[in-house]
């Protein structure tokens, strides 16, 4: 029998807010100064990832002088000044109610919560949305130096909120955060693009299917 749920970690962008536009604005800002093909298509390949490793697939596709790391860690910060820039338009209503309504429910069902996300903006994006004190340990990109599939930060999340990583559950919505959190030795949620590959221990809907996961007495 498993080890019962006592808590749930959430991955941020597109689970709890969805901030795809604003990074790809912000990455195809860089990428036409660069002069580099840039789509939704290879977006979708920065899901997860850290923002060095987000220029790097980027640059998968620059053919002009070779970039010096100087210049690299100046393009990745520089991309980061434009997203945070955009985030700023974020509020309270970037999440909705049946997420907010779902996070009440487990607080209520005496489970603990926590983000564990690899992006270095977590905490900034939460003040704006409102969720700040909703949670009970934030992992995020400034306390690991290994970003997704590695486990890293989930377990970094298990080791804030001081509980046994077989005690978690981790939500996600991309492929390299399912196999992080099974690499953690955790349970694992897919909702939206990570749902369509059945690699997750459940396939949820929507965030309200949590509810019923954690009323399972046998979980």
């Amino acid at each position: 029998m498993n080890t019962k749920i006592r808590a749930v970690i959430f991955d941020l962008d597109g689970v709890l807010v969805f901030t795809d536009r604003f990074h790809y604005q912000a990455w195809k800002k860089i990428a036409d100064e660069l002069k580099i093909p840039f789509d939704e298509q290879i977006n979708n390949r920065l899901r997860g990832v850290s923002r060095m490793e987000s220029l790097e697939i980027i640059l998968e596709q620059y053919y002009g002088t070779p970039l010096s790391s100087t210049c690299k860690e100046a393009l990745a910060e520089k991309k980061n000044g434009i997203y945070r820039e955009l985030l700023t338009q974020m509020s309270s209503a970037d999440v909705s109610d049946a997420v907010r309504d779902t996070l009440t429910q487990l607080k209520k069902k005496n489970c603990l919560l926590a983000v564990g996300s690899s992006s270095r903006n977590t905490r900034f994006i939460l003040e704006r949305v409102q969720l700040t004190d909703v949670f009970d340990a934030v992992a995020d990109g400034t306390m690991i130096s290994r970003s997704k599939p590695d486990p890293e930060v989930f377990l970094k999340a298990a080791e804030l909120l001081k509980i046994a990583p077989g005690q978690c559950l981790v939500v996600e919505d991309a492929d390299a955060g399912i196999e992080a959190g099974k690499r953690a030795c955790m349970r694992t949620a897919a909702i939206g693009d990570a749902a369509a590959h059945g690699k997750a221990d459940y396939i949820l809907s929507s965030l309200t299917e949590l509810l019923s996961i954690l009323d399972d007495k046998k979980r």
